[in-house]
């Protein structure tokens, strides 16, 4: 993936993750700044989400710890450590932070 490729889908995703955050009807601040997308629970807690070029991984941090995801060969971002898909990362790691069930729908 060429570095266009990559800055063109962490946008993509980006805004898919804030539509999807709007969706479900939350209590949730975000703001997306420069690439970096924080969402912050009412508890005023964070997760942060950004990309990190060098390494073409989308990066996110939140209570829980750091994760590391990578672009896989269909076109899905994935957890580098286990190929968990991001959509269900996100979804346990906003139930954690948000202390009820989240349901992201991401393409």
């Amino acid at each position: 993936m060429t570095e266009s490729e990559f800055h063109d889908q962490v946008d993509d995703t980006l805004i898919a993750i804030e539509d999807a955050l709007e969706d479900t009807g939350l209590d949730l601040d975000f703001d997306n700044s420069g690439g970096i997308l924080t969402v912050t629970f009412p508890d005023r807690s964070k997760i942060i989400i950004n990309r990190q070029t060098p390494v073409r991984q989308l990066w996110i941090a939140a209570r829980s710890g750091g994760f590391h995801l990578d672009h896989d060969v269909d076109h899905r971002w994935v957890l580098d450590s286990d190929n968990e898909p991001l959509v269900s990362l996100l979804n346990r790691l906003c139930s954690e932070q948000a202390q009820q069930s989240v349901s992201l729908d991401l393409p």
